[in-house]
């Protein structure tokens, strides 16, 4: 996915769903809710006394009545967690769904950055355990460590930054994003070099949480602060920054913690 064109494809698919209610009233409300934002209504089917009379790549019910297996139902009053789910499972429509369909793009964005966030912080710990555990190999380790982390952790966030925009409806490309792409690689040393030093002193495996968890949190608040530009919302305060690196150093926290037994 650090192709833009790749990204691009993705996001330009055309996404069917599916409705199943149990009136018109009902399936009004699921094609109100999501055309907020300008979704298109031509995507969406309903279901008939026989089923839903085409392929559809997602289908959604209305809450409270039997779902059909695969189905996602969704209460337009609570939307949150259903969202969430299709985000998560559906990561192969994901895009294509947030690119068409607003209401959806939050949930999007928002598994697109917790996901790269523990991928960094798997991987930083990863990278870490020779400094807490000496062996023979630890040498070579060591001095490919630095390289290692720092240009997986950044292109990670690079293809982090691909996902948001095609999400959010804005161009794709290395051109295109020239600026925000520069501003991931000049923020890529400092918060990385803080967990290197963790990792190495304190002794016993205990800098391999704070080393996660910095991992994590730098991408999470790299994400999400691309995700407030898109929206058009600006830039990060200062006080909003560390507010959501102190959200993720919490999250990279509990994701380490459950990783290293």
């Amino acid at each position: 996915m650090l192709n833009p064109e790749e990204v691009r494809r993705r996001a330009e698919r055309r996404v069917s769903i599916g409705l199943v209610a149990s009136s018109e009233a009902a399936y009004r409300k699921l094609e109100d809710f999501l055309a907020l934002g300008g979704g298109p209504r031509e995507s969406i089917f309903r279901a008939t006394s026989e089923g839903i009379a085409r392929r559809v790549d997602v289908v959604i019910c209305e809450a409270g009545i039997e779902a059909p297996p695969g189905a996602y139902a969704l209460d337009p009053e609570d939307p949150g967690r259903t969202l969430a789910e299709i985000a998560r499972d559906r990561e192969d429509v994901s895009l294509g769904l947030a690119l068409a369909h607003p209401v959806l793009r939050g949930a999007v964005v928002d598994r697109v950055v917790q996901t790269v966030a523990r991928e960094n912080a798997l991987f930083a710990i990863a990278t870490a355990v020779p400094d807490v555990v000496p062996n023979l190999l630890e040498l070579p380790w060591v001095f490919g460590e630095w390289a290692s982390d720092t240009a997986f952790l950044t292109v990670n966030q690079l293809r982090m930054a691909l996902l948001i925009a095609a999400a959010c409806a804005k161009p794709v490309g290395f051109a295109e994003q020239k600026l925000e792409l520069l501003s991931i690689g000049a923020g890529a040393f400092g918060w990385r070099a803080i967990a290197r030093e963790l990792a190495g002193k304190i002794p016993f495996g205990g800098g391999l949480i704070p080393k996660g968890a910095i991992a994590y949190a730098g991408t999470y608040l790299v994400g999400k602060g691309l995700e407030r530009l898109h929206a058009g919302r600006g830039r990060l305060g200062r006080r909003e920054r560390k507010e959501i690196y102190t959200q993720g150093m919490e999250q990279g926290r509990d994701i380490a913690r459950a990783v290293l037994p």
